[in-house]
């Protein structure tokens, strides 16, 4: 008999978890959204199997249950779970980016031989719904799983080998390594870009147009600012902790860079940027992390009525789909007039190619 795998929430994360296993195993995949619309796209879509109306009639028939919902809701759901019969050997995983709050709370639904282990995979797409779902979605990305002390290694083993066919890095750390870890590279960077826009927002000046003349680099460097506000409130309050201690270091931080430039200490400001390039210069470029990357092509054009649809038919004869196109007006350490957006780093790359045989000149910022 087929394994049944039900998947609570049907996203861009949760339909691209379907396609992944369906690529690779033999399953039944059975789809529980809140929103009745959702399901018949995915199944529409071929993301699930079966439609499942009744989360406790899934429940007690699913050999994997994948909770794909934001944080706050997965803890719900692990409570409406621990109130239902479930099979034994029954393994539960989530995709929350916090995990030691989610973790306590699954302590509720391992019994008898039933396994949770915390789970998240590193990547995303600046797409959202289970339209945009694709199978390689977690394609070399860190697929990171917190299973507790008592997880026996065959339910964890089981768990990677129903996730193969998303043919990520799987990573086993404790749930405070993780949040301690995604505080820093993806939680905390996100305060700071929301800072960034607030800190310029609160500019007022009649003479100048400042969210124009913010267009370029800025904005581009506070992009992850346009994230979900409340995927991000309820992500703050549970990893709460660990960002409350981010933040003395971050304050220390500031205070070292502050006195540098009040001493006008010149070898130290040169050394403290110099360090930073190297550190960001040797970060893996075609590594998938926690901020999903944006394959951004920049390109020179001259101004003449029609150059922007000679652009697009280029990459339209040669089957190039382009996700973004915007002109910049602020170019300040940004080349290139026009900004293209692609898919994938390989569809950026093909691009580039057309565009400088045809001429144009292009541009990469890593």
């Amino acid at each position: 008999m087929k394994k049944r795998i039900l998947i609570i929430g049907l996203g861009l994360i949760g339909g691209s978890i379907g396609l992944a296993i369906k690529r690779e195993k033999d399953v039944t995949i059975v789809g529980h959204d809140i929103h009745g619309e959702r399901l018949k796209l995915a199944q529409a879509l071929l993301v699930i199997d079966e439609i499942g109306l009744e989360l406790s009639a899934e429940v007690e028939k699913a050999d994997f249950i994948i909770i794909s919902t934001p944080v706050k809701q997965t803890e719900q759901i692990l409570a409406t779970i621990a109130q239902l019969p479930l099979k034994k050997g029954t393994i539960i995983t989530d995709v929350g980016s916090t995990k030691q709050q989610i973790m306590m709370k699954s302590e509720i639904v391992c019994h008898e031989e039933v396994y949770f282990i915390g789970g998240h995979p590193m990547a995303g797409s600046h797409k959202t719904g289970v339209e945009s779902s694709k199978a390689h979605l977690f394609e070399n990305a860190f697929y990171i799983l917190t299973p507790t002390p008592k997880t026996p290694t065959h339910a964890i083993q089981a768990l990677k080998d129903l996730l193969s066919g998303t043919k990520a890095n799987f990573i086993e750390m404790t749930p405070e390594e993780h949040d301690h870890i995604a505080g820093l590279i993806s939680h905390f960077p996100h305060i700071i870009a929301a800072s960034l826009v607030h800190n310029v927002a609160s500019y007022q000046n009649e003479s100048h147009d400042i969210s124009r003349l913010a267009a370029g680099g800025f904005r581009d460097i506070t992009r992850i600012a346009s994230s979900s506000p409340t995927m991000w409130r309820d992500i703050l309050i549970h990893n709460r902790v660990p960002l409350l201690k981010q933040f003395d270091q971050w304050m220390n931080e500031m205070d070292t860079v502050r006195t540098m430039i009040d001493q006008v200490d010149s070898d130290q400001i040169y050394k403290y940027f110099e360090t930073a390039k190297s550190y960001r210069d040797g970060l893996p470029s075609k590594t998938k992390g926690a901020i999903p990357a944006f394959y951004d092509l920049f390109v020179d054009v001259p101004d003449y009525p029609g150059v922007i649809s000679e652009v697009t038919a280029i990459l339209a004869e040669n089957k190039i789909s382009i996700t973004n196109i915007r002109i910049i007006e602020a170019r300040e350490d940004i080349y290139g007039v026009l900004r293209l957006s692609f898919q994938t780093e390989d569809d950026r790359l093909r691009a580039k190619r057309c565009l400088e045989s045809n001429k144009y000149e292009t541009y990469v910022i890593q």
